[in-house]
């Protein structure tokens, strides 16, 4: 399995500009200690949240002071970027990294950053798939042209053509039951989470979009990562009780941020999302341990995983090393610490 972070969250307590040199002193730790790929965020306007407005613009500057570390977008908010610059920039940045970038893709599952900008979020899966088309067609490096709901232009040539052929690898972010199969007939990657469903739930949705990417012919057999928040202690007991208030306090948030967007256009079925926001609520602190993250020692983290790519068959991990932004920058070190030293060497 590959192993990477996943960044969003400021440290309570923290400036701006200290969240930015924590997060280069993670990557660098992460460029020293072997670990796979960092993912960047993608949030505009949510500043007790994060500072990752313009994720290609930190992944810049990421490739530029490393020289083996893979980095991508988890994700770049398709529908709020214009598809013809967003190919131009990912090609630019594959070059700048010589091939060390991934790119992966969503629409949000809130509509605060489509208020901000006067999206209207009913548009948000419509203006996706436009832009996903055009960004593969533009990476062609040949005129095109283009007329859909959203997007009408008429012979561009996007330059540069990407480093990695035929482009960098493209991971889409799947949270609803009919995106698994759409995505497995796409031919692409996935990111896949347990905040909004239980761990079969998610197998079965995982099994259906294996099975769609055989029956439309693509070689292999999918590739699935999965986001997911991990903590790592040198006893079972620390792993349990540091991480509590912080993981507690993140599926609280997450119950609010879910049951926020209730009857708006576009944001799914209204019973569906008040189901997960009072599952979320609901959760014992037992209950997060058993079904929702990864805690443990190194050799507890080596079983978990073993048992979460047997359970969900997977290819890779996405750690969320201080999901509620409570935990202080030591113990978030640590965690990664143990990850590239204990636990990577047993999935290699």
């Amino acid at each position: 399995m590959d192993f990477g972070i996943f960044t969003e969250q400021i440290r309570r307590g923290s400036s701006q500009g200290e969240a930015f040199v924590e997060l280069f002193e993670l990557v660098d730790a992460a460029e020293a200690w072997g670990l796979d790929v960092v993912w960047l965020a993608e949030m505009l306007v949510n500043p007790t949240r994060s500072v990752l407005s313009a994720p290609l613009l930190v992944a810049s500057w990421i490739v530029a002071r490393t020289k083996r570390l893979r980095v991508g977008t988890a994700v770049q908010l398709l529908p709020l970027n214009h598809p013809l610059r967003v190919a131009g920039e990912v090609a630019t940045l594959d070059h700048l990294s010589h091939g060390r970038f991934d790119f992966g893709v969503g629409r949000s599952g809130g509509p605060r950053a489509y208020d901000a900008l006067g999206v209207p979020y009913e548009e948000s899966q419509g203006r996706f798939f436009e832009a996903l088309e055009i960004i593969l067609s533009a990476w062609k490096g040949e005129p095109f042209s283009y007329e859909g709901k959203f997007y009408r232009f008429a012979d561009a040539t996007v330059t540069p053509r990407p480093y990695q052929h035929p482009h960098p690898p493209v991971r889409m972010a799947a949270t609803t039951a009919d995106t698994f199969p759409r995505v497995g007939r796409m031919g692409l990657p996935i990111f896949v989470g347990l905040r909004g469903m239980n761990i079969p739930e998610l197998a079965g949705h995982v099994r259906r979009y294996r099975e769609a990417w055989r029956e439309a012919g693509h070689a292999g057999d999918g590739d699935v990562c999965l986001r997911i928040p991990v903590y790592a202690a040198p006893t079972e007991k620390a792993a349990v009780e540091e991480p509590e208030e912080t993981i507690t306090y993140y599926f609280h948030r997450q119950a609010d941020l879910t049951r926020a967007p209730l009857g708006r256009p576009g944001t799914g079925p209204a019973e569906r999302r008040e189901a997960q926001a009072k599952t979320l609520s609901s959760l014992s602190y037992p209950d997060i341990l058993s079904t929702k993250v990864a805690f443990g020692t190194g050799q507890g983290l080596v079983d978990r995983f073993t048992q979460l790519r047997e359970e969900l068959s997977l290819n890779g991990i996405a750690a969320e090393l201080n999901p509620g932004g409570l935990l202080p920058k030591g113990q978030e070190t640590r965690t990664l610490q143990i990850l590239t030293h204990q636990v990577m060497p047993a999935f290699k």
